[in-house]
């Protein structure tokens, strides 16, 4: 009786973990957020973009990177503002790989960092 007691709580603790994985790491999203933020701004994908540096490829796995962002939920926040926040990045990362001479301003403008972790980066 005590090992099925045992196996019990050792299932139930496994479901509540599982659980608590981060709502903002959607099953249907191709990246997390945080491969997302590793390697558009961490790897300085989106500093390449911007500056003009990056092949096409690049520019086509950034825009692929910030399309998988917003499919995520955000940690925190209202999804209003991760949808506008995330939509602005896809906006300004197809802009470069469309070659448009304003996507490196658009990139500037839409990656506020600080502005998106305020409202909506969890702890």
């Amino acid at each position: 009786m005590r090992k099925v007691i045992l196996l019990s709580a050792a299932l139930g603790m496994a479901v509540v973990v599982s659980l608590g994985i981060s709502a903002a790491e959607k099953a249907d999203a191709k990246y997390t957020i945080k491969q997302v933020m590793a390697k558009a701004h961490k790897e300085k994908l989106l500093n390449k973009v911007a500056e003009g540096n990056a092949s096409a490829e690049e520019k086509q796995q950034l825009l692929e990177s910030y399309a998988a962002l917003g499919d995520n939920e955000p940690p925190k926040g209202d999804a209003a503002s991760w949808k506008e926040k995330t939509d602005a990045l896809v906006a300004a990362a197809k802009a470069a790989v469309d070659g448009d001479a304003e996507a490196a301003a658009k990139l500037k403008a839409a990656s506020n960092c600080a502005a998106c972790h305020k409202a909506h980066k969890g702890s």
